[in-house]
């Protein structure tokens, strides 16, 4: 044989294998994303908006409501992220609980394609979504890259909000820029082969050290991650509009910012002091400095998920905004 020979049935057995290897992530990625899906199927209501249905999970107080809330996830996540949480304390003491899948991500549809990565966008929809949910205004518990979300609502939806609690929120320009797996995954020509072939298998694989480092330095519940569905955020669509809305953020918050000063609903900021994903002292501290009024509670020993170990005090803190708003507390 041949160098020539043998170099061609090299090359030809080569590809074989890397179309064998392709072809055994995709179907792996089918396979799981379809376990998934029945692992965690919709547990709440659809509700039509401009364009499609977005996704949410109600919880109802024992007599009559003395007001909403509306909870909205932050990125890698969804609706369960936050009522895991909040819901059942919330509702304890009597409000309303409206939990939304952002568009793209739980079990709502991605209106708009890629635009629906404008916080703009989402913030419109959620304000369409809870009136057509009987809930034209809300107290807005917010966490993460859900707080943008939450500030735009209180800037340009203005009758949807009764007052905001941002949790660990992102809300100013940062330095540097974001992980890569985010740029791959929003890339119109990488995303959809990194979504497909890569994620899943990866994923699952670094799901528990991922979720360790959102809460470090204190300790993840030990079912957070049947609790909030997290597995969802792996299905290759969802992971698209995920790294989409991300990769977006610095630009729109960067217009976004100066514009603080001008909310005028009662405000009230929670963070951990040891979050090293979203830096206190450009957002949460940003925030205290450019909306009047607002109030800055700093969390110690919590990193970028305080709203579990100290659910108590994000309850309180709606609390307090809602005596706010009604006129009853200063």
């Amino acid at each position: 044989m041949t160098f020539r020979k043998f170099l061609r049935r090299m090359l030809v057995s080569l590809a074989l294998l890397a179309l064998v290897l392709v072809a055994g992530l995709a179907l792996f990625t089918v396979w799981q994303t379809r376990v998934i899906e029945a692992r965690f199927p919709p547990a709440g209501k659809f509700v039509n908006v401009e364009g499609g249905r977005l996704h949410y999970v109600e919880f109802m107080p024992q007599g009559a409501p003395r007001a909403t809330v509306v909870l909205l996830h932050g990125a890698s996540g969804n609706a369960a992220n936050m009522t895991a949480a909040l819901a059942t304390p919330l509702a304890a003491r009597g409000f309303r609980v409206l939990a939304v899948d952002r568009p793209g991500h739980g079990w709502s549809e991605r209106i708009l394609g890629r635009l629906a990565a404008d916080p703009a966008a989402q913030a419109r929809m959620t304000a369409e979504a809870m009136q057509a949910a009987g809930a034209p205004r809300a107290i807005i518990v917010a966490h993460s890259l859900g707080a943008v979300v939450a500030l735009n609502m209180a800037l340009d939806q203005r009758e949807a909000v009764q007052a905001l609690v941002l949790v660990s929120p992102v809300s100013h320009p940062w330095p540097g820029g974001i992980n890569w797996t985010y740029r791959a995954g929003a890339h119109p020509l990488w995303g959809p082969l990194f979504a497909n072939l890569i994620v899943m298998p990866a994923g699952l694989s670094r799901l528990p050290a991922s979720v360790a480092g959102v809460f470090a330095p204190a300790t993840a519940p030990p079912d957070f991650v049947e609790a909030t569905a997290a597995p969802l955020v792996l299905r290759p669509r969802e992971y698209q509009d995920n790294a989409q809305d991300v990769a977006s953020l610095y630009d729109f918050v960067v217009g976004q910012a100066p514009r603080y000063p001008q909310i005028s609903v009662p405000v009230a900021v929670l963070t951990g002091d040891t979050d090293s994903v979203v830096l206190r002292h450009i957002h949460s501290d940003g925030l205290a400095r450019d909306i009047k009024g607002a109030t800055l509670q700093v969390i110690a020993g919590e990193g970028h998920a305080p709203h579990f170990g100290h659910a108590g005090d994000v309850v309180a803190a709606v609390e307090v905004v809602a005596a706010r708003a009604a006129g009853s507390a200063p």
